[in-house]
Order: structure tokens, then C-alpha cells, then sequence
């Protein structure tokens, strides 16, 4: 992590079962301060917008410098991606993040202020992801974000694998309904029961729900998802029943 603020990590990252597979080796994560790489006595790592307007810019020798003390530098190759957080990079999807969780690691720049200097994102060939339309103060919270994703997948991280493959996006859908006991919960008066098909024992019916409820919420929540969803004829064009 290439950030103004080492503080903020780990963060969220150190907690629960992600802050325990840190604990037990199952992944690592460094911290590097950008402003260590300032060469003035102030520790001035940003300036003025060319061209003008608000807000300050990253400077680019600085910048550069912070990668390069990270990048390997010898007979071996790097290949970890060098990603740059910012609300004009591509999407993170799931594919994406299974992606990366299967690769050598990452090198995160945390972006502050107005952004990153132009000239080091295309010099470094940097990939810009953005977690959503939406403007954070920094990246430290997407870079979180985005690591907890990737974590979660890697190998003894969870205690079932299969608790990875039937969440939203794994399937190009949304994830069904969730329930657990009691079978009937009194809330203010009104008293909300587990649907019976759960309790049923029928395993077909169970699927068959699940899947009829992950469609109906896609549809409507994400019209988005379902579009793509129905074009790779991931439902081969079967009409569920609506329990």
C-alpha cells in the first residue's frame, strides 16, 4: 500500500477472519509512506493543477519514486499489478477480484487530493479501478475495500469454500433471500415466518426458490446485471415458477 496515511491500515483489514488469516500467514501487508519520498524539508508531496482550477495534484517525481522503492527492480520480473484508485478507472467487478486473489499480489497507490500526476499513470502503465460512482477524500478506504475482496477468496481464508460460490455476482446475480432460526419472529406485532419451501427438506424446491428469488431480485434491483445475465443465457431461457 503506497499511501500518505500508513495509519489507516490495516483497518478493517485487521479484523475478523480476514485480520485472522493476516495472523496465520495466509497474507501480508506492507505499508509505504509516499511522503518519506518528498525531497524537500517540508515533505511536499502535491502542488498546483496545471492549467488551474482547485484542489492540489500528487507531484509525479514523488510519486514515481514511491512505486520504484516497491517495484522489483532485478533479473526477475514484477509482475504484480500496479493499481491507481480513482472514480474514472473501470469498474471492480467479481471477475476482477477472482483475478487478482489468484495472482502474485498487488501494489495499491492511495490517491489523495485532486488526483495522481497524468504523466506517472502512463508511464508506469498503472491500472485505475474504481469502486463505485461515488468520490472518496482518499483511497485508503477503497484500497481496504478492494483487498478484503480479494482476501476472502484466497485458499483457507473461509471455513467452506463453498461460501464463496453462491453469493451475489458469482453467478451473474444477486444473492437469494437468508433466513435462520427462529422459524417465526415477532416484530411489533407482526409476526414473520421462514418460508416453508426452506423447511421443506426438498432440496429440488430449495434450488428452485433460490434461483427463482435471485432472478426476481437481478431483475429488478439490477436491471443492469439481468441484462447481461439473460444475454449469456445463464437461465437457457427457462420461464420459474414464482413461488
Amino acid at each position: 500500500m503506497l499511501t500518505l496515511f500508513p495509519d489507516a491500515f490495516p483497518g478493517v483489514l485487521g479484523v475478523s477472519i480476514i485480520g485472522s488469516a493476516e495472523k496465520s500467514g495466509l497474507w501480508s501487508l506492507e505499508t509505504v509512506d509516499i511522503r518519506k519520498f518528498s525531497s524537500n524539508k517540508h515533505r511536499t508531496v502535491d502542488d498546483t493543477p496545471a492549467g488551474g482550477g482547485p484542489g492540489m495534484v500528487l507531484k509525479p517525481d514523488v510519486a514515481a519514486k514511491a512505486i520504484e522503492s516497491v517495484v522489483c527492480s532485478d533479473a526477475v520480473s514484477d509482475d504484480r499489478p500496479l493499481i491507481y484508485l480513482t472514480p474514472r478507472g473501470k469498474p471492480l467487478t467479481q471477475e476482477r477480484v477472482r483475478a487478482l486473489a489468484k495472482g502474485p499480489g498487488l501494489i495499491v497507490f492511495c490517491g489523495r487530493f485532486e488526483g495522481l500526476d497524468e504523466r506517472v499513470i502512463e508511464a508506469r502503465q498503472m491500472e485505475e479501478i474504481s469502486i463505485g460512482d461515488f468520490i472518496l477524500a482518499g483511497g485508503e478506504g477503497a484500497a481496504q475495500l478492494m483487498i478484503e475482496a480479494c482476501v476472502r477468496l484466497l485458499p483457507g481464508v473461509l471455513g467452506s469454500a463453498s461460501s464463496t460460490t453462491e453469493e451475489s455476482f458469482e453467478t451473474g446475480l444477486l444473492e437469494y433471500p437468508l433466513y435462520t432460526k427462529p422459524r417465526d419472529w415477532n416484530y411489533e406485532g407482526e409476526v414473520r415466518s421462514i418460508p416453508d419451501v426452506l423447511l421443506s427438506g426438498d432440496h429440488g424446491k430449495i434450488a428452485k426458490w433460490r434461483q427463482t428469488k435471485s432472478e426476481d431480485i437481478t431483475r429488478e434491483r439490477r436491471p443492469d446485471l439481468w441484462e447481461e445475465y439473460q444475454k449469456t443465457g445463464s437461465n437457457n431461457g427457462d420461464d420459474h415458477e414464482r413461488d
